[in-house]
């Protein structure tokens, strides 16, 4: 059993390149696997291995100047979610293009799940998912409303053209983890709205604290790595990833015309060329050709 711990800290950092080559060399030593993010801003990431390695890094982690209110959530694993390990410098740990803000500074006020089922079902409460068109599309709140974003990028214009539609509501915002929250929040007490809170820990607590009799969330939801899915208690869902286009498909979307491993679905099929396809075919064949390598390795 794997464990995986989602993290992130917003803190400022003043030389990403160290931090990347030290944080980079304690993961490997501990067979850490997964993706890092580092940026003058702070890390983001989820990373698995061993529980007691995990323990290790997070421990690392906590203890670099600045970050020890680093900010994870746990899940677990029969497989290793993760091919391989990344630690990236980036501009942004989450990208929302947006200079000015800093969630150091102001952000929403924090729901707790066990308290969130009544904030947001009170009538001047507008609930809005901060998260992606395609992530979206296989779970979220019952009444949230979904912006239709394809990627964070894009949530400031959608607000700059929706904003009227919430005057004197109170706003309430939800992602994955809790990161995007801490920029969208923060974007909006920017733009004068005071009345601004977020799901504390992010869906991925709500689901891990909430019983499902209980509960408000419809789905399952999305997350980056080959788990794809979870849903109540962080139960492994049935999702599968179209590597073609990164979209969540469901078992049974394997048996359409247009699904091809590695290359197209049904959602992605119109939407690529026929050179695009060749290259996944091409990528395709050499995952093919690497995992054969393997086998006869071990055998």
């Amino acid at each position: 059993m794997f464990t995986i711990a989602a993290l992130y800290h917003f803190a400022p950092v003043a030389d990403p390149v160290q931090m990347q080559s030290t944080v980079k060399m304690h993961c490997e030593e501990l067979e850490i696997k997964g993706t890092l993010l580092i940026a003058n801003e702070g890390i983001n990431g989820t990373i698995s291995g061993a529980a007691a390695n995990i323990d290790s890094i997070l421990g690392f982690l906590s203890s670099i100047p600045g970050f020890a209110d680093l900010v994870w959530k746990l899940s677990t694993s029969p497989e290793q979610p993760f091919a391989r390990l990344k630690v990236r410098l980036k501009r942004e740990i989450v990208t929302m293009g947006q200079p000015d803000v800093d969630p150091r500074g102001a952000v929403g006020q924090y729901i707790e799940p066990e308290d969130w089922n009544d904030f947001i079902s009170a009538e001047d409460v507008v609930v809005i998912d901060t998260r992606n068109d395609y992530e979206v599309s296989i779970g979220t709140f019952d009444g949230a409303i979904d912006p239709k974003t394809k990627n964070f990028r894009e949530f400031p214009a959608w607000w700059e053209d929706n904003k009227q539609r919430f005057a004197n509501q109170k706003v309430a915002m939800f992602c994955t983890g809790g990161i995007r929250c801490e920029k969208s929040t923060s974007y909006l007490r920017s733009q004068g709205v005071e009345e601004v809170f977020h799901l504390k820990g992010g869906i991925l607590k709500y689901l891990e604290e909430m019983p499902e009799e209980k509960s408000l969330w419809n789905g399952d939801c999305f997350v980056f790595d080959r788990r794809v899915s979870v849903g109540h208690g962080l139960e492994i869902g049935p999702h599968q990833l179209c590597y073609g286009c990164r979209r969540p498909i469901m078992p049974e979307d394997v048996k359409h015309g247009n699904f091809e491993l590695g290359v197209s679905c049904q959602q992605c099929f119109s939407e690529t060329s026929e050179q695009d396809k060749d290259r996944f075919r091409e990528r395709q064949k050499q995952i093919n050709l690497e995992k054969r390598r393997k086998i006869r390795i071990e055998d």
